[in-house]
């Protein structure tokens, strides 16, 4: 299969465990961006059993909830589109009021030049996180 999320799909892995992964994207001017990516080839959350269905969206609550505890943003934005790649994910990213596209989306246009959020060891402490 051709598919980018069922093969190898490029991040810092936080989490795995039988149906999902959690990735830290690297993603330029977005520290923190992450991925809950379920680990079979389905397209749409209802191609999912509930409680596959309540156990992909509890860990796009986690990675949230380790977002906010660990980089303070000022919104976190949730996404899953799949529009390029028909494979459930979510897209889980920090916002701050400086960052280069706030208060849009971070796929439009970008606004002025973002501040920079990174933060030392920020795959360690959202793990970290993510575990607690």
């Amino acid at each position: 299969m051709d598919c980018e999320l069922c093969q190898a799909p490029a991040g810092e892995l936080l989490f795995e465990d039988a149906w999902l992964r959690v990735l830290l994207v690297d993603e330029p001017g977005y520290p923190g961006f992450c991925r809950v990516i379920w680990r079979g080839h389905v397209a749409e959350m209802t191609d999912l059993p509930p409680d596959q269905r309540q156990h992909l969206m509890d860990w796009v609550y986690r990675t949230e909830t380790a977002l906010r505890r660990v980089m303070r943003p000022a919104k976190i934005n949730l996404a899953s589109l799949g529009n390029m790649v028909p494979h459930l994910h979510w897209h889980v990213i920090p916002r701050f009021a400086d960052d280069a596209h706030f208060p849009s989306p971070i796929w439009a246009a970008p606004r002025r030049a973002g501040a920079d959020h990174g933060l030392p060891e920020l795959a360690a402490q959202l793990r970290a996180a993510l575990a607690g």
